[in-house]
């Protein structure tokens, strides 16, 4: 009897009814307990569907999380398998770059170059003021060895001269130069045909009291 009034009271239940969510307390137990069946049911589908969405982006985070160790792995295997091959690749360049290195002038050799430098400058028409050694740079396989220069004379003479000596058989390099105006010279000549540059040779030897 009581589930053919259940399904009277169903069958004589307006469904507009659902929309006016004031009346919920005439609607009869029948649809109540559907109500709540279907509320329950859409629960647990939504609670399935985040858990098994949380389970997919964990899987996905292992998986990039798993190529990456792989990655890291097989790189670290290949340094490991190739260790000995890198050292002696490694001892074979510092040998060779020591080998370079003694190719630089002994200390014994500079006296030479300053000479080299003063015929290039006599040679190109200039006139020296000095020409100053300044304190030695020590570094692990080299010494740099600083020479001031200070010398006059036309732009054109003080372009060669440059040139000159950076084309010198030992290992000269030029840094830091400045040029200024020495004065109209004689015969009536332009004001920037006599210049004076200041500028700062560096040559190198090896250093053979490193360590």
């Amino acid at each position: 009897m009581a589930m053919e009034d259940l399904l009277e009271s169903l069958q004589n239940f307006d469904i507009d009814e659902l929309n006016d969510l004031d009346n919920v307390g005439s609607w009869p137990a029948a649809v109540k307990v559907i109500i709540w069946i279907l509320i329950f049911i859409g629960a647990l589908a939504l609670g399935y569907f985040m858990h098994i969405t949380n389970l997919q982006n964990e899987l996905e985070r292992v998986v990039v999380q798993e190529d990456t160790l792989r990655t890291d792995y097989e790189n670290k295997f290949f340094q490991a398998a190739h260790l000995e091959d890198y050292r002696l690749q490694q001892k074979k360049m510092e040998e060779t770059f020591e080998a370079i290195l003694r190719q630089l002038p002994s200390d014994t050799e500079i006296p030479g170059l300053i000479e080299d430098i003063t015929l290039v400058g006599l040679e190109n028409g200039l006139e020296f003021s000095s020409i100053d050694l300044q304190p030695e740079a020590v570094h692990e396989f080299y010494i740099e060895k600083p020479i001031q220069i200070v010398v006059s004379g036309g732009y054109h003479s003080l372009g060669s001269f440059v040139s000159d000596v950076a084309d010198l058989s030992r290992i000269v390099t030029l840094h830091d130069f400045t040029i200024m105006p020495k004065g109209r010279g004689a015969g009536g000549d332009s004001p920037g045909s006599h210049l004076t540059m200041v500028i700062l040779a560096k040559t190198y030897r090896y250093n053979d009291q490193r360590g």
